[in-house]
């Protein structure tokens, strides 16, 4: 009798360690599994960024330095020329002071810079028609919100708003804001409308929308990149509404305008 308990016992753990080791052997099956998917995925990712050309990556740069110069000289052109003296604003009561602020959108509203980079770059992989168009039209977009800066100011009163005050309250993102803040202007901000980070963010997914040569993820991403973003420049009060209107709308016009005069359909094979 206690020889068979014996063995049921032996039995039990036989199948213990069966089961046991049978789980185990399928957690390395998964995870060998999922590096090689991941090798996979980093070999694609490599390829691609090898594919990239070098006019992908000067564009990508340049143009991320052309937006800088040209905000940083509407708002120096619009004190030497005397336009900020009849600066206003933009501000629509009803809907600007029913948006609250959350500073962690901060975080999108910087990482809207590395997306600018990547913009143009990610262009340069589709056809050379595009990527042509893209840049034609981009520049116009540019130069549109630039001459706005400058003839046309817009202000934000950041102290009467009562966001100095809440960027001093305790806390990580609020100290990040308060660093954009000091950045752009202080208590007074210019250069609101149009919204550059909503015209260049548009413009981004625009030029890769509906490319075959770019996957389908990355057109997702870029979209919900552009929302995030757009709604960053209002939830951390850097712009009202209607500036975030008026760039999505200028980067959408120039985009139309650029596909019907088609500069780059002589590379229309390429």
């Amino acid at each position: 009798m206690r020889t068979a308990c014996f063995c049921g016992q032996g039995k039990k753990t036989e199948n213990v360690l069966i089961a046991v080791c049978d789980q185990l052997a399928k957690a390395i099956i998964c995870v060998m599994v999922q590096l090689r998917i991941y090798r996979c995925c980093m070999n694609k990712l490599i390829q691609k960024i090898k594919s990239i050309p070098w006019w992908g990556w000067v564009s990508g740069f340049f143009y991320f330095g052309l937006q800088y110069g040209m905000y940083r000289l509407g708002e120096l052109l619009s004190r030497v020329l005397g336009t900020t003296a009849w600066a206003f604003e933009c501000k629509i009561p009803f809907i600007d002071d029913l948006i609250p602020i959350i500073p962690v959108f901060a975080v999108f509203y910087l990482y809207s810079y590395i997306f600018w980079i990547c913009g143009p770059i990610a262009v340069s992989l589709t056809k050379k028609r595009n990527f042509i168009n893209y840049l034609y039209g981009l520049t116009l977009a540019y130069f549109i919100g630039f001459l706005f800066f400058v003839f046309m100011p817009t202000y934000m009163n950041r102290t009467k708003e009562g966001l100095m005050a809440a960027v001093a309250q305790p806390g990580l993102f609020t100290r990040i804001l308060g660093v954009i803040y000091g950045a752009d202007g202080g208590d007074l901000a210019f250069n609101l409308f149009p919204s550059y980070h909503c015209l260049i963010s548009l413009y981004c997914w625009l030029g890769v929308k509906d490319q075959p040569e770019i996957s389908k993820g990355y057109q997702r991403y870029s979209l919900a990149m552009v929302i995030c973003i757009c709604m960053s420049t209002v939830f951390t009060k850097q712009h009202y509404i209607i500036d975030v209107f008026g760039g999505l709308l200028i980067a959408w016009g120039c985009w139309k305008f650029m596909a019907k005069l088609d500069p780059g359909r002589k590379h229309e094979g390429n």
